[in-house]
């Protein structure tokens, strides 16, 4: 039965609420887009910001937005990371502003996670906050970056230190793009899908365990599941937390070294990459700490994924520089999310210089 069940999932759209102070839907499934215009009711124009490589989707949505009486207004911007910093913001408010873009009107991001960080941060500072939709191509866009509200850009000090809360207005998942997606990148948004079953929702770690090739696959029945599995622990997560204040934080767990090692490696790393490398050393960390032991564990399951699981030596001091400027600092004091046990996170904020010196030789070893 659950094997039937699964098989529909992806053909027939899910619908994901995010409920509390958000308020919209994540719908994951096949073929959606041509729900887009759904959502532009009282809009006279939409911005498509898009990188050079989705420009045949874009105009294909163009025309899609155009038929429904609202004029298309596409605007490329860099791929990957080059996307998220301020200069090319400030580009996309430039292109609003020639074209008279108002309040009424809405943005739409159409791509991977850095574009739907910057296009949600461009909708959040236009006049104050426009709509937004998301139209995320990359599973780590679908998972993570373009659902929870969170928006930003990159600056020297960091990753995402400048930004703002704005909930979208419908996030639409359309698993069919992932079917071109090149399979290193598959595999780096699988990541944030293992940090799901970390932190909260353990029958993620089990399904992948039991068919890691399958969650490999775009089309499989499997991928969805989990990935459906993914938006819905962070669905939860974000509906009673949006502005993270309190347990929101969870969803960062692994990500204090992974933004470090970006920022080390002038983002020219995968997130979900460093994202599976800082899951090992928040691994490594718990244990030093007192804490559940899932090294073995964590390492194994992103290994089965071809994820690395390792990090270089003699990089300490950077890496702790940038540790020191994360989101979840408190002045001085670096705070971390480590498990108790699976699928109960904690925030710690008592881990010495020592034991993070520990835990980075075991990752660099």
């Amino acid at each position: 039965m659950v094997d039937e069940l699964l098989a529909h999932v992806g053909e027939r759209p899910v619908r994901i609420p995010f409920g509390g102070a958000a308020d919209y839907d994540a719908v994951i499934g096949r073929d959606l887009w041509s729900h887009v215009p759904e959502y532009l009711t009282g809009a006279a124009q939409a911005a498509i910001l898009h990188t050079a490589p989705l420009a045949e989707r874009a105009a294909a949505l163009a025309v899609a937005v155009a038929d429904a009486g609202v004029r298309p207004l596409l605007t490329e911007v860099p791929d990957a990371e080059a996307a998220k910093s301020v200069e090319v913001a400030a580009a996309c408010w430039d292109h609003l502003g020639a074209a008279g873009f108002t309040r009424t009107d809405v943005v739409i991001g159409l791509g991977g996670g850095a574009v739907t960080d910057l296009a949600g941060f461009v909708a959040a500072a236009w006049l104050r906050g426009v709509r937004v939709i998301h139209l995320p191509t990359s599973l780590l866009g679908m998972v993570d970056a373009a659902i929870g509200g969170k928006t930003g850009v990159n600056v020297a000090a960091g990753k995402n230190l400048v930004g703002a809360f704005h909930p979208p207005a419908v996030v639409l998942c359309d698993l069919s793009t992932l079917e071109s997606l090149p399979s290193a990148d598959l595999a780096a948004g699988l990541a944030e899908v293992v940090k799901c079953g970390f932190i909260a929702d353990a029958e993620i770690l089990r399904r992948v365990e039991a068919d890691p090739k399958a969650a490999l696959v775009a089309d499989s029945a499997l991928l969805a599941d989990i990935a459906a599995r993914a938006i819905r622990v962070k669905a939860e997560v974000v509906t009673e937390d949006l502005r993270e204040s309190g347990r929101r934080a969870f969803l960062n767990y692994g990500h204090t070294f992974a933004h470090a090692i970006e920022k080390v490696e002038n983002y020219r790393w995968r997130h979900g990459d460093a994202v599976a490398v800082g899951m090992v050393f928040a691994a490594h960390l718990g244990r030093l700490t007192g804490r559940v032991d899932v090294v073995g564990r964590t390492v194994a399951i992103l290994e089965s994924l071809g994820l690395p699981t390792h990090y270089e030596a003699g990089k300490f001091d950077g890496l702790l520089a940038a540790m020191r400027v994360d989101k979840k600092s408190v002045g001085a004091t670096m705070r971390f999310v480590l498990l108790d046990a699976i699928g109960r996170p904690a925030l710690v904020d008592d881990v010495t210089e020592e034991q993070l010196r520990t835990a980075y030789a075991e990752v660099s070893a």
